[in-house]
This record gives C-alpha cells, sequence and structure tokens, in this order.
C-alpha cells in the first residue's frame, strides 16, 4: 500500500506559543509577513477563542488533501499528488507563479512566495526528512502537539494513533470538499471555515478550448505532412524527369 504522509494534532496540547510558525519561517526561509503555517482560534489566525471557559486553538497548513482543488487548476502539472507518499507538491521548475492555485484552495494555504514569485505552502519540509528528521513544526512543538508520519504504516506513531482514535478524529470542513489529510483530535474549536475552491475564468477557458486548440495542433499537424508529402512526390517526378531526358 502506498504511504499517506499526514498530521494528527492534539487541539488540547497546543498552547499557542507559535513555536511552530516560527521554526516553518526559518526552516524555509519564508519571506517577512508570509506564513506557510498558522494557529486559528474562534476569532481568526493566531486567536484564542473560548468554548465554556476554555481556551483552544487550531493549528493548521496545507492538509495535502485527497482531492486537492489546487491541482486541478494548475495549468503547467506543477502542482500535483505524489502517488508514493499522497503529498501535494509543488515542483518549483515548472510553476510559472500564475496564482491560478491561490485561489483554488479552499484553506488558504497557498501563497506566492514574495522573492521567489513562485506558488508556496506547507511541504513538510522535504530537506529535513531527507536526513531523518522530523518536520520543523513537528520538533519544534514543545508540548508535542503535533504528530506527523505515515498513517497507512500501523507500526509508525502516525499510524497507531489514527488508528486508535479514528472514529474521534475530526477535520476542518469547506463548503468544496478535498478530503484533507490534517486531523485533529479532541475538539480544536471552529471546523466549518473552509471556503469553496475557486478557478480562475482564465482556467476554465483554457480548459474549455483545449479541444479546439488540439484540432487545431492536429490540423496544422496534418498540414505539415501534406506539405512534406507534396515535396517528395514533386522531388521523385523530377528525378523520374531527369531520368527520362538521359
Amino acid at each position: 500500500m502506498a504511504q499517506q504522509l499526514a498530521m494528527i494534532i492534539d487541539a488540547s496540547k497546543c498552547i499557542d506559543c507559535k513555536g511552530c510558525m516560527i521554526a516553518c519561517k526559518v526552516a524555509n526561509n519564508v519571506p517577512e509577513d508570509q506564513w506557510r503555517n498558522w494557529i486559528k482560534g474562534e476569532s481568526g489566525m493566531s486567536r484564542p477563542g473560548k468554548h465554556n471557559g476554555t481556551t483552544k486553538f487550531q493549528p493548521g497548513a496545507c492538509m495535502h488533501c485527497d482531492k486537492p482543488t489546487c491541482v486541478e487548476a494548475c495549468p503547467t502539472g506543477a502542482t500535483y499528488k505524489d502517488e508514493m507518499t499522497g503529498e501535494v507538491v509543488i515542483d518549483e521548475s515548472l510553476c510559472i507563479g500564475c496564482g491560478n492555485c491561490i485561489p483554488a484552495c479552499p484553506y488558504g494555504a497557498r501563497f506566492r512566495n514574495a522573492t521567489k514569485r513562485k506558488a508556496d505552502k506547507c511541504n513538510y519540509c522535504p530537506e529535513r526528512r531527507a536526513q531523518g528528521l522530523l518536520p520543523a513544526c513537528v520538533d519544534t512543538c514543545p508540548t508535542k502537539a503535533r504528530v506527523f508520519g505515515d498513517i497507512n504504516d500501523p507500526d509508525s506513531e502516525a499510524g497507531r494513533l489514527f488508528l486508535k482514535n479514528k472514529e474521534q478524529l475530526t477535520r476542518v470542513a469547506a463548503r468544496t470538499e478535498t478530503k484533507p489529510n490534517m486531523f485533529y483530535i479532541g475538539d480544536p474549536g471552529p471546523r466549518d471555515w473552509g471556503g469553496e475552491a475557486v478557478t480562475p475564468a482564465s482556467m476554465i477557458a483554457m480548459k474549455e478550448a483545449a479541444p479546439f486548440i488540439k484540432g487545431i495542433v492536429g490540423l496544422s499537424g496534418l498540414g505539415v505532412l501534406a506539405m512534406l508529402g507534396r515535396q517528395l512526390i514533386a522531388g521523385s517526378d523530377t528525378d523520374h524527369k531527369e531520368n527520362d531526358d538521359v
């Protein structure tokens, strides 16, 4: 079975220290005033919400969805879901910085990196993982509210936690269903703040025009073949004439 890397968060352990946000920013050289992750409360990002006298916080980031609408919005294939790990990946070499994927994420997890001018988001810190380390946000959490790993592996910490709490786990809901892979143990506060995935009109027009464009390209190809055929026939006729003259 393929992996499904995911984040499981025990909301009751989050103290809103923002260590995860700072660690992510430093580890991934995220530009000033831009963030790959957040902590939400009832009143909004990084603000506490009170529920029956208890203050609750909700860490979040890219949710590496099973049905990522950002993938559908990308015109170059730069954004894709890795079939082996279940991650939603951005290939910077293919990204043209068009920004189509940004409104296509109903959780607001994407942004255009002010330095690179390309799409950016949480990527589970692949450079750290290559060194056998956990993502920066997980590693730095003082209360260990975040657990990261393959939930399809019952022998991993994330897998065991997923199976143990499977019936009680909750996710953030959006008006566009994407099946996110960020799970919460306990009550993380409001879970209905997700919006609607919006595909830019330019992308819709491109998709609608695709069959027509393919037809034009096909006709162009036929035209080239026809011209090549005429040249070959003309060349053959010339050879015959030269042979007849001899």
